[in-house]
């Protein structure tokens, strides 16, 4: 058997995070080209993927205000022109909400560098600018703002909170219902570097558009075909051809349209809607066309095992693998099953293109800990039941 290929260009090939939402403090000390985290539910496997998206996008603004709005983290904020609007809760971000002038989220690796979100030290141009802006609602010198700092690069974060504890609190909170202020554009930003590409999957599967504009921008490649392969782990032989069909319509003088991806089954007279066809053909479909639009980043997929028999799951993670390798893809999944496990590590042993490591989380209150597997222990590991819950 030939050597395995070192994953030595991985944009993690470890993992830190402390004081990112639930998370106080959690090292692992290697990921794979794949890896997989297991462990019960609620012990933060989600929170984990959730912590790389914010560093693949270098803390930029729209993925935190759309991390915490997807879980309805919301403040009633006050805004320039003097009325208020639902903005993201940026404090939810910080373990405890603790936004104290030790308050600090560090995310990333010792080999690539560290993602810092913590408090600002403001310039007395900024200082005045932001006095100037803030002093019909509170008194001036009672701010406290926070920066992303990456790699040498610093921003300020476009919002501000008064100082915890402090006598604008009040004020403030007379007009927001809250102790926060939401700031758009408030200081001059700095640019930070390009974010990593970064797709997030799952729990729920792909829309027919998002499909649809995946499949368009992979029709007629050998990318196709690996996707045509991937819902074969299906339907088998039965599928014998999938592409994009577009149906118009008008009314009242205006031209509609509709994109869908349909699939060519044995013995069927008419192509059907791959939406039809079940939530595991949508999980595989998306996973694949993921995996071609992530190349050279990393693809996230939360509760991998959804959709998928546990007959399949070893072709599952046989492709995943396969083309992660392929298209340069880091790949990080989550499960609580263990037929997701066990199919992961049959591949994963099996695989001499990349490298899979599996990670088990365990909590106990505040504490949080990685055990992990290395491709040595998991033909043992396919063998026991490690702890996990099963659905």
């Amino acid at each position: 058997m030939a050597p395995k290929r070192l994953d030595d260009c991985l944009h993690l090939p470890n993992l830190s995070i402390a004081g990112f939402r639930a998370i106080k403090e959690l090292s692992i000390a290697h990921l794979g080209r794949v890896t997989l985290l297991a462990g019960k539910n609620g012990v933060g496997k989600t929170t984990v993927l959730e912590a790389v998206r914010v560093y693949a996008a270098h803390g930029h603004y729209e993925v935190l205000a759309d991390l915490l709005e997807s879980r309805q983290e919301m403040a009633a904020a006050m805004v320039e022109s003097s009325s208020r609007e639902f903005v993201a809760d940026f404090e939810a971000l910080f373990h405890g909400r603790d936004v104290s002038r030790c308050a600090r989220i560090a995310i990333g690796s010792e080999d690539t560098g560290q993602l810092r979100i913590e408090e600002a030290s403001l310039s007395a141009e900024q200082t005045s600018h932001i006095d100037g802006i803030l002093s019909r609602y509170i008194e001036k010198g009672f701010t406290q703002a926070f920066k992303v700092a990456w790699l040498g690069s610093e921003q300020i974060l476009p919002w501000v909170l008064p100082i915890q504890g402090s006598a604008v609190a009040s004020p403030v909170e007379r007009y927001s219902d809250c102790a926060y202020l939401y700031l758009r554009n408030l200081l001059q930003k700095t640019e930070l570097p390009p974010p990593i590409g970064c797709q997030l999957l799952g729990p729920s599967v792909l829309s027919n558009e998002e499909i649809a504009r995946f499949w368009n921008t992979i029709a007629l490649t050998d990318d196709e075909d690996r996707a045509v392969q991937a819902l074969k782990l299906i339907f088998g032989n039965d599928l014998e051809r999938v592409g994009v069909i577009r149906n118009d319509v008008s009314s009242a003088g205006h031209k509609k349209y509709m994109e869908r991806v349909v699939a060519k089954l044995h013995g069927q007279a008419r192509p059907v809607p791959l939406q039809s066809l079940g939530n595991g053909a949508l999980h595989l479909a998306g996973v694949t066309l993921a995996l071609i639009d992530s190349r050279d980043g990393f693809l996230l997929i939360d509760e991998a095992e959804n959709g998928v028999h546990h007959a399949i799951q070893p072709d599952f993670w046989r492709m995943v693998f396969k083309t992660a390798s392929a298209n340069n893809v880091q790949v990080i999944a989550t499960t609580h099953s263990f037929d997701c496990v066990r199919g992961f590590a049959q591949a994963a042993v099996e695989c001499e293109e990349a490298e899979g490591v599996l990670v088990r989380l365990e909590r106990k209150d505040e504490e949080m800990w990685a055990v992990e597997y290395s491709e040595r222990n998991l033909k043992a590991v396919v063998k026991q039941h490690i702890g996990m819950e099963v659905r």
